[in-house]
């Protein structure tokens, strides 16, 4: 037996002029002022004389609120505003850098290199410093590590989180300067990220 979902809502989309099937609406002017509860024949009228559309604006409401208005216009505007605050809602994306205390100086320089890289694309990166057997009872030795690799990148980015122990392993989170200008895409180098977060 078939049985349709009665509860949820026929349509997501905004009704405008003929399709807004109801006998009245509260009506708002093109500017926002008040016009008050119409038949919604006079409505589409007003709309018609005024060279506008009538847009359902709340379609809860009882009645209805509905706003004259040039729809094509509100339209390309609203997606103009989505797509500005999207390019100024940049999404934060945290690497990851694993090193050990006794890294020799080509590896060091290797490490540093992905973080430089990170920090430039407007990146945060946790480094980690893995203790393994006896390194555990000398935890200067990352720490000492730690502050050399923020001092080698002050820069490009900043301490944001100060060295800690977290178990066998010290963390510490660098991140970028406000005024570095991403590079690229932020979300791009994730994989590689991952890649090279192993030893």
């Amino acid at each position: 037996m078939n049985v349709t979902n009665l509860g949820g809502p026929i349509s997501a989309e905004t009704r405008i002029n003929d399709r807004i099937r109801v006998p009245e609406v509260r009506l708002v002017g093109p500017n926002g002022e008040q016009v008050g509860i119409v038949r919604i024949e006079d409505a589409l009228r007003l709309a018609q004389e005024a060279d506008l559309d009538l847009v359902e604006v709340a379609p809860q409401a009882r009645p209805p609120v509905c706003k004259l208005m040039d729809y094509g216009k509100f339209k390309y505007e609203s997606a103009q505003k989505a797509r500005e605050s999207r390019r100024n809602q940049q999404l934060t994306v945290i690497k990851e850098q694993k090193l050990r205390p006794k890294i020799d100086s080509h590896d060091y320089a290797t490490k540093r290199g992905h973080v430089v890289r990170f920090l430039e694309h407007g990146n945060k990166v946790k480094v980690t410093i893995m203790f393994r057997g006896r390194e555990q009872s000398r935890p200067e030795l990352g720490y000492r590590l730690l502050q050399r690799l923020a001092d080698d990148v002050a820069e490009l980015g900043f301490v944001e989180a100060t060295p800690k122990q977290d178990g066998r392993n010290m963390i510490m989170v660098l991140a970028p300067h406000k005024k570095q200008p991403p590079k690229g895409k932020s979300g791009e180098d994730v994989d590689e990220a991952v890649a090279e977060g192993g030893e």
